[in-house]
């Protein structure tokens, strides 16, 4: 339905699209759990829950920040798969108040059991998927619909680390389960948007000496397959030699796809920049949990370049670029921007370069800083109507 067909929004502007809430929920969130987890892990905050301090931290990365970034980049592209209106209005304040719910749930705010924690934290992903299926569905468009088969996957990973927290005290398989999910959801979102994003603006800019980046094709798909094969292998045997070789293997074949991509002809364009430098980090991340199951590194060396450089990385630059172009701003980071992603690029590699107390303040504080940069630019240009509105509307 076309937008002159359906009654204009009057709501607040904060609820007028879904990267609005979504990635506004994610970047304070960012900011805030964080030096939250480094007054835990210091032993001057005590929280409640189903899961020990360390799972704790692990889950709320994996499954409440990085949940609202996925589920606003899913809210983003679907209006322009299906050419339906996008979602808008009460059914994202539901959305918001179940993301927030969890969040609360998981804490131990409330006192509940083990398992009403785990509904009500699983309802998220739970209302997202029978969203995005309804609305793919809707709009006939048939080839997308296997978009939900890994939010489905995302939200077996998360029951995964519940239920083993509640029976082992541990979620070690779930742990795992979560960062090969995440891992896939990002080199597939990357290797999409990526090259696309990098051709359009080489082209743009007019002929230039140099190759212009491969867009998806079978090599992607293959390699995408195996590192999930590799990956799913290191969840079920973590220490196995074929698990160890496997992502070795699985680093480089994902490091050709980067090179494929022309990275280096993007210099003068940071937002673009940011989307290759954080998907390095994904095959750098790879590699080191290799090394990891082959008894050479520690595996949180590994957990860590994929956590904060890849996933941390990337939801932010991703962030950036779809606020800004969706609320009708330049693609231009400028210096904040740039600084915000840098922090976070640090924070990655000072976690894993210093594996003391002293590295652990050091890169919590970056990562807060990079974040805090993030909410400062866009607070207002989530929640305030779009600049051409404002003026339309005399507001």
């Amino acid at each position: 339905m076309s937008e002159k067909n359906h009654p204009p929004y009057t709501g607040p502007a904060l609820f007028s699209y879904g990267f609005r809430p979504l990635f506004l929920a994610a970047g304070l969130f960012a900011v805030l759990i964080v030096p939250l987890w480094m007054a835990v892990w210091s032993g001057q905050v005590a929280l409640g829950g189903p899961f020990s301090p360390t799972d704790w931290h692990i889950h709320e990365m994996l499954f409440s920040y990085t949940s609202a970034v996925i589920a606003g980049s899913l809210f983003t592209a679907i209006p322009n798969w299906t050419g339906r209106m996008p979602t808008r209005g009460w059914p994202l304040m539901v959305l918001a108040f179940l993301w927030l719910a969890g969040r609360f749930a998981v804490a131990g705010a409330g006192g509940l059991g083990p398992v009403a924690v785990m509904l009500v934290d699983g309802a998220f992903m739970a209302a997202i998927g029978v969203m995005i299926t309804t609305e793919i569905v809707a709009g006939r468009n048939w080839s997308n619909l296997k978009v939900v088969v890994p939010v489905l996957l995302y939200l077996a990973a998360d029951i995964t680390f519940h239920l083993e927290a509640m029976s082992q005290g541990s979620a070690d398989v779930g742990r795992r389960m979560g960062f090969a999910m995440v891992a896939m959801l990002v080199l597939l979102i990357g290797g999409r948007i990526i090259p696309s994003f990098t051709r359009n603006w080489l082209v743009k800019r007019g002929p230039e000496p140099g190759p212009l980046p491969v867009p998806f094709d079978r090599f992607d798909a293959a390699s995408l397959t195996f590192t999930l094969v590799m990956l799913l292998t290191w969840v079920a045997l973590p220490e196995s030699r074929l698990a160890g070789w496997g992502l070795l293997l699985a680093a480089a074949v994902q490091f050709l796809r980067l090179m494929r991509w022309r990275g280096w002809r993007v210099g003068s364009s940071p937002l673009l920049l940011m989307l290759h430098l954080a998907f390095a980090f994904l095959p750098l991340g790879l590699f080191a949990v290799g090394l990891a199951s082959l008894g050479i590194l520690p595996v949180a060396t590994g957990l860590h370049l994929l956590g904060i450089g890849g996933f941390g990385g990337m939801t932010l630059a991703v962030m950036m670029r779809a606020s800004l172009g969706h609320t009708g701003r330049p693609l231009e980071a400028g210096r904040a921007l740039t600084l915000a992603f840098a922090c976070v690029a640090l924070a990655a590699l000072m976690r894993v370069a210093v594996p003391t107390a002293f590295g652990l303040w050091i890169a919590a504080a970056l990562w807060t800083v990079g974040f805090g940069l993030f909410a400062w630019r866009f607070v207002p240009i989530l929640s305030l109507p779009n600049p051409t509105r404002r003026q339309a509307n005399g507001r």
